[in-house]
């Protein structure tokens, strides 16, 4: 017998529209928060980035693809992993969906990582994405948007006990956990204006859950993302779970 509140249906209704009026209120706050988003300054891209791809070496400009705005999705796979993070994998399963309708809005969207293109052209294949995938020529690209953490800076965290959702995906990148953490996972946007690239927004962490389609989903289920206390983490690559 469940121990959850059992309610009419008149009941339910009278709950539900009153947490219609918080979602609401979310709704109209999230749509300001954009707006401040959209109206943030505009930093230009003075440093010469380069990129491998899959059509040879490029600066950022010529990533953009003929498009005035570019989105990168700084993809956590370093050089020494054996395969991709299986939360940021999670995370390219949303992307490479909703490639194809960013396009339509004169936005170019691509993966970006620092392992050698050729093991993110294996992996790509591996997951069945369409995306562009780009490998960073040099550190300095997740350097300076704090994407890329050095040991020194790691040693208070790795001197601490590791959450277990850091050793298992170490481990399913074929890495230890300082190498696994010295990456780190982010989003930048771009806009290229009369030939001039400028950076307009970075998140990473918490801000990275709009790209993470399914804890939205399950935040509408009956319980939620049920993460609290679980010692096993759940998210796996799509090609890993047993069901």
């Amino acid at each position: 017998m469940t121990e959850h509140k059992i309610a009419t249906h008149e009941e339910w209704q009278a709950a539900r529209d009153e947490l219609l009026a918080g979602e609401k209120e979310l709704t109209r706050r999230s749509d300001e928060l954009a707006r401040k988003r959209r109206e943030l300054p505009w930093v230009p891209v003075e440093k010469e980035y380069e990129f491998e791809t899959a059509g040879g070496t490029k600066p950022l400009a010529d990533l953009f693809d003929g498009r005035s705005q570019l989105l990168v999705y700084h993809f956590m796979f370093g050089p020494r992993y054996d395969a991709g993070c299986p939360v940021c994998s999670s995370i390219a399963d949303n992307l490479d969906a909703n490639a194809v309708h960013l396009r339509a809005r004169d936005v170019t969207l691509i993966c970006s990582s620092r392992a050698p293109l050729e093991k993110l052209q294996r992996y790509k294949e591996r997951m069945g994405w369409n995306f562009n995938w780009v490998s960073t020529v040099g550190s300095d690209f997740n350097r300076d948007l704090g994407f890329l953490h050095t040991e020194e800076e790691l040693k208070p965290f790795l001197a601490g006990e590791l959450p277990p959702a850091v050793v298992q995906n170490a481990q399913a990148c074929g890495t230890d956990a300082a190498t696994y953490v010295a990456e780190g996972p982010g989003l930048s946007a771009y806009a290229l204006s009369d030939g001039a690239v400028y950076r307009t927004y970075v998140t990473t962490a918490r801000g990275l859950e709009p790209v993470m389609g399914y804890y939205g989903l399950l935040d509408r289920t009956p319980f939620g993302r049920h993460e609290e206390g679980e010692q096993v983490f759940w998210l796996r690559r799509r090609d890993e779970y047993s069901a």
